[in-house]
């Protein structure tokens, strides 16, 4: 077995969003030398596993790197995102990553590329074509960029089982499809299962033939609060004003997401089930309208087994037509719960400090490794915010996300980092100017107004999860 040794100031485990936004940062901030090994044979991680209808969930103008734009700046004038920012396709973010990668990363002459190579632990690597292994001398840190795991249908084991004769297939191969079925069975409630049903319904299928199976209803942010351009400030920035106020003034876990969802902060598919899943999804007004023409969503609980003869849940048999094929989008998009100090002495491991924002995170926690130098000190700037799974997880979020951003304005010219920063999305938007008009000062003094009863509120509606957390499971 042949074997090279390399160095390194930086050793990176992985090339998708997150470590690509953290690349792009520490290359354009320090003068450091960076490997980046990946087991995909080019960049952009789980999505050179994704379906190929897969777009964005959120708007492009804050995704990707921070030095390059993968946003026109459009405005979508047609389907179901008609309306606000252009959400990338699964091709356009390929593409962006392989040009970043070539004609930004590896022209620099400081980073080395290894695809198709699998990390070994103890800063060593193997080729997965070939016999080659590697073993790097890490100067300053290796960083883990892989936290994440991100699960997709093409490369997920599901946890039930499957009989024999079952038309069985991930949502991958839903665009091979080349009859009609008499029954079309969604596995999963999440974002996939979403994607899912609203290809079939685009695709001409009768909602009245799709069965959608959804363990656990789910809240969703409405997507037209997570627009990034002054066009949208009173949606985006009158949501964040909106859920302070619910914050500041909720009686208790369940009085806060009546408020949410009144404001137009959150949105649920049937009124009539309260959610106990939130991940964080975004989903539009019209996409919502469509998925509510679905009528056959089964809440009998997890997929035990799948047959010809129907769908065995735990304590229940569900008759299935014969020419039924079943959709597997039970893979969990992000699976991580144990956290981590996102710095060690000879390692980093990237984690979200602001909700729902791991490349923006990635890109944060780089500018904080180029800039400080106390361990301690930059743990405590970085404290990780928690990925969300039950509802109630949206409010420890939520604390977690303040108690960070607290701590980020005791920094000096950290705001005005963000503010440039393409990845931040919000923080220019939040900053009052000259130009501001009396409608946006107006919900500035909103949001200054909430603090003080969120702060006082906060720790009980905390509290009230730490105690209880069975009954909002």
């Amino acid at each position: 077995m042949d074997t090279r040794n390399l160095e390194t100031d930086y050793l990176i485990i992985g090339s998708g969003a997150v470590g690509m936004a953290f690349t792009d940062t520490i290359l354009n901030e320090t003068d450091a030398s960076i490997i980046i090994v990946d087991q995909h044979h080019k960049p952009g991680g789980h999505w050179n596993d994704a379906y190929s209808f897969v777009t964005l969930h959120q708007p492009s103008a804050f995704y990707g790197v921070s030095s390059t734009e993968l946003s026109s700046g459009r405005l979508d004038e047609f389907g179901l995102n008609k309306g606000l920012h252009e959400l990338a396709s699964g091709p356009e973010v390929l593409a962006y990553y392989d040009q970043v990668m070539r004609h930004q990363f590896l022209t620099s002459g400081r980073v080395q590329y290894f695809p198709m190579c699998k990390y070994q632990g103890n800063s060593s690597f193997s080729s997965i074509t070939s016999k080659q292994t590697f073993n790097v001398n890490v100067k300053n840190k290796i960083v883990d960029c892989t936290y994440f795991k991100t699960s997709v249908p093409a490369t997920h084991t599901p946890n039930f089982e499957i009989g024999e004769n079952v038309e069985f297939l991930p949502l991958n191969n839903l665009p091979g499809l080349t009859s009609a079925r008499d029954a079309y069975v969604i596995v999963g409630g999440g974002k996939t299962g979403i994607d899912a049903c609203l290809w079939l319904l685009e695709h001409q299928v009768n909602p009245d033939l799709i069965y959608w199976i959804m363990p656990r209803d789910a809240w969703w942010i409405d997507r037209v609060n997570t627009q990034q351009s002054r066009a949208f400030f009173n949606q985006s920035v009158g949501a964040q004003a909106s859920q302070l106020e619910a914050i500041g003034q909720a009686e208790n876990m369940l009085d806060l997401f009546k408020r949410l969802e009144k404001s137009g902060v959150l949105m649920r598919l049937d009124q009539n089930v309260r959610p106990t899943m939130f991940h964080g999804a975004t989903v539009s007004r019209d996409e919502l309208k469509q998925l509510r023409r679905i009528q056959n969503v089964i809440r009998k609980g997890r997929v035990k087994k799948l047959s010809k003869q129907g769908i065995d849940f735990n304590q229940e048999h569900l008759v299935m037509p014969e020419n039924t094929v079943y959709i597997d989008c039970s893979a969990c998009a992000i699976a991580a719960t144990k956290t981590f100090p996102i710095f060690e002495k000879t390692k980093i491991t990237i984690q979200t400090v602001r909700s729902f924002q791991p490349i923006f995170s990635a890109s944060f926690i780089a500018h904080i490794e180029a800039n400080y130098h106390d361990q301690i000190e930059k743990n405590d700037i970085c404290q990780v915010v928690p990925l969300p799974n039950h509802d109630y997880d949206w409010l420890l979020g939520m604390a977690a996300q303040m108690r960070n951003q607290q701590r980020w304005s005791k920094e000096d010219g950290l705001r005005q980092w963000m503010m440039d920063n393409r990845l931040d999305g919000f923080t220019k938007l939040l900053t009052p100017n000259e130009n501001s008009t009396a409608e946006e000062l107006e919900t500035f003094k909103r949001i200054k107004a909430a603090i003080p009863s969120v702060l006082e509120n906060m720790p009980k509606l905390v509290e009230e999860i730490m105690s209880k957390p069975k009954i909002l499971n």
